[in-house]
């Protein structure tokens, strides 16, 4: 008989033939042991390579912006010192010391601002640039475009896939690109429509004359999330790319971006990952909108200052960015982190610490927001983006205890502290607010501060409107006079925002502290307006407790200064609805507010993407609930939802009544106590009718029965009542004293 081979697994068909490597990562120091590694006399990591000369110029941008920072915040605390008729007493000081750590906070923000404007204005030496554009690709220089999905909407996934496939084909250079979709997806009729709307976009891709190499690989064991399924992806196939380019399950790039990327790579061989600046893409809805224009018009010039001073020790935002294969493999192995806890186990924001073990292993590390052409969507709603800070505060208070690790760049360390600190401001700010209520609410000496720090924040929007006007693109977004009411409204609306994200961010510390349970997964994406059921469900919680408290302890000197707090708290539930409705948002655009240059003239890839209809029917119809089988009754029944939704808490409520009357009864009306004479006439007639019963005959039996072997549980020592443990001691002293004395 003839050996027959067996045919592939639909896996196997789906994706190219394995090249097999490792990912070995080496385990943490830990906090504690890397701060004794970095004090120890002559313990230093070593050296690799000589240092380029860039970092001549970062050590001395860096000591620019903390000199700067120092400054804005010692000028703070000398106006506050300064201030007269105030006794220094420890709640000053207290107050004093939240105060200028609050405004370096908001410090570093308008110097970075500023950093990238003279950056837009005189340019950059250092920066990576491309010195020759059309430098023809090494036929070896392979390159892999993964994107990890989970769950997500197929019709957004593969439209934008579809719409960056294209555009890369367009360039002529797509033979140097291999496509992967690497899905985590755990519903079984969205695995099949996955697959069959790949099947359908190879074909689309096909009939356009030019076609790539597109692969589907559906991950059985899912482990460690997107980071897990990168470095099973590297595992497999990373040997066979020396590039790859992550995307996410929203982002959509433009192929003249994608070559320049690999050129550069190319032209940089001590370049390991180079991180473009994605812009918000297809808003639908009022919050949306707003974070599009506010990415375009300040976000740029934070993005441009962050290189500035960062230059080659950059960060990693996860995708839209490429990265080299090779040393990624070798180095950036994520091992998990030691301890208990929520903040222990496997690394959750990823991106950061691969950053950090590339610059490590003595590669560079650039953000490169000069290059247009790469995108991403944002939450259409504030309740959707604050659901994914909960995930980013989780994974950057996680990554803060890796801060101390051997061999990390300055650059990192800090990228480590801020990325903790941007969410353990929100209850800094609220214990401020406190302490200033405590201490007799704002002084009149304080308006000076507050007028500095109203300067600090207003300055960045204006420098990027400025920045707008004297570039000549102002018309882009609708003429200087809509761009300058756009940036009021986005000012408006982010004031807005700013007392529910503090509280959703202290919340957000608080169980990443005491380890509440995490819901990971990701925000829900495209024209999805909010209702006022979800959100008073899910605002309302969050801002009763607080405003009562504000609305009732508030004095009336302290009224005014609350205001600003109390009333966006107070208005939050309609508010995140109306931002988070598609015709908020269309209403603005009718009014030309918030306009961006992609709005005025979108690019291919953004529309092509926008495009769903060749895979809408592909989307699996969502699960139908369990049907509820009502019982008849005589009377004429409610609707099923009607009767459900009234008593589905009835349950949690009688539980709650029960704890409630147990807390309440005193103990003796539960288990009252014997007193000791009862309890020993009690014994005594016990012991009596054991003695005086009559014996039975006894009973023989063929066969014994075997005995199941049961095991007993010793009840924990903190479990057992005192009560308890007197009776045994009592009972322990009458058997010592029953028994005779030895002769």
């Amino acid at each position: 008989m003839m050996n027959t081979i067996p045919a592939p697994s639909e896996r196997a068909r789906t994706a190219p033939p394995l090249v097999r490597g490792a990912i070995t990562p080496a385990p943490w120091f830990g906090f504690w042991r890397g701060l004794l590694f970095a004090l120890w006399p002559g313990q230093r990591w070593p050296a690799v390579g000589q240092p380029p000369a860039w970092q001549r110029a970062a050590r001395q941008r860096r000591r620019l912006l903390i000199a700067l920072v120092v400054a804005l915040s010692g000028a703070a605390l000398m106006l506050r010192i300064d201030e007269g008729g105030v006794a220094h007493d420890a709640l000053w000081w207290s107050t004093s010391a939240l105060m200028t750590l609050l405004f370096a906070w908001v410090g570093v923000g308008c110097a970075t601002a500023c950093m990238g404007m003279w950056a837009l204005w005189r340019g950059d030496p250092h920066a990576p640039v491309l010195r020759d554009p059309h430098a023809p690709i090494d036929a070896l220089a392979r390159t892999a475009l993964v994107m990890p999905i989970c769950n997500e909407d197929i019709a957004e996934v593969f439209a934008g896939l579809r719409a960056t496939c294209e555009s890369l084909l367009a360039t002529g250079e797509g033979a140097h690109f291999d496509v992967f979709v690497l899905s985590d997806t755990s519903q079984g009729a969205l695995r099949e429509a996955e697959q069959r709307a790949w099947q359908r976009l190879r074909a689309m891709l096909a009939d356009s004359g030019e076609s790539v190499r597109l692969y589907y690989r559906w991950r059985k064991r899912r482990t460690k999330r997107k980071s897990g399924n990168v470095a099973d992806f590297c595992r497999r196939w990373g040997r066979a790319y020396r590039y790859m380019v992550v995307l996410d399950a929203d982002s959509t790039m433009s192929g003249d971006t994608l070559v320049q990327l690999v050129r550069m790579m190319e032209q940089h061989p001590r370049a390991g990952i180079i991180q473009t600046l994605p812009q918000i893409a297809r808003p639908a809805t009022l919050h949306a909108r707003a974070q599009q224009f506010a990415s375009r018009v300040s976000g740029r010039l934070f993005a441009l200052g962050m290189a500035w001073w960062q230059l080659g020790d950059a960060h990693y935002w996860g995708h839209n960015a490429i990265i080299r294969v090779e040393p990624f493999m070798r180095h950036c192995g994520l091992a998990r982190v030691p301890g208990r806890g929520s903040l222990a186990g496997e690394i959750l924001s990823h991106d950061f610490v691969e950053a950090a073990l590339m610059g490590r292993a003595g590669y560079e590390v650039w953000l490169a927001p000069q290059l247009d052409g790469s995108w991403e969507c944002s939450p259409s709603n504030l309740l959707d983006e604050l659901q994914r800070d909960r995930r980013w505060c989780q994974g950057n208070l996680q990554n803060f205890r890796l801060v101390a690790e051997p061999g990390w760049r300055s650059a990192h360390r800090a990228m480590f502290s801020v990325g903790a600190l941007s969410y353990l401001v929100a209850p800094l700010w609220l214990i401020f607010i406190v302490l200033g209520l405590a201490s007799g609410g704002p002084a009149l000496g304080d308006a000076g501060l507050w007028l500095l720090t109203l300067g600090l924040l207003l300055l960045p929007r204006a420098l990027g409107v400025a920045a707008i006007v004297a570039r000549g693109e102002a018309h882009a977004f609708g003429g200087a006079w809509r761009l300058t009411s756009g940036a009021a409204l986005e000012l408006l609306l982010s004031s807005l925002q700013a007392p529910l994200r503090m509280l959703a961010h202290c919340l957000y510390v608080l169980g990443a502290l005491t380890g509440l349970k995490l819901e990971w997964k990701s925000p829900p994406r495209g024209e999805r307006a909010l209702g006022w059921v979800d959100a008073t469900r899910r605002v309302g919680a969050l801002v009763a407790l607080p405003l009562a408290a504000g609305w009732g302890l508030v004095q009336r000197t302290a009224a005014v200064a609350l205001a600003p707090m109390l009333l966006p708290l107070t208005l939050a539930v309609p508010f995140t609805v109306l931002t988070g409705h598609p015709r908020a948002g269309r209403a603005v655009a009718r009014l030309g507010l918030l306009r961006t240059p992609e709005e005025e003239r979108p690019p291919r890839p953004v529309a092509r993407a926008g495009e769903h209809a060749g895979f809408t029917d592909l989307v699996p119809p969502p699960a139908a609930p369990a049907p509820i089988v009502v019982p008849p009754r005589r009377s004429a029944p409610r609707p099923v939802a009607a009767r459900t939704h009234g008593w589905r808490h009835a349950p949690a409520a009688a539980m709650a009544a029960v704890a409630l009357l147990t807390i309440g009864v005193p103990r003796d009306g539960i288990a009252p106590e014997l007193s000791p004479q009862l309890r020993v006439e009690h014994e005594l007639n016990l012991t009596a009718y054991w003695r005086d019963l009559p014996s039975l005959p006894p009973v023989t039996a063929q066969q014994p029965l075997a005995r199941k072997r049961m095991v007993v549980r010793d009840k924990p020592a903190r479990m057992i009542d005192n009560a308890i443990r007197q009776r045994a001691i009592e009972a322990v002293e009458r058997a010592l004293a029953s028994e005779a004395p030895p002769t």
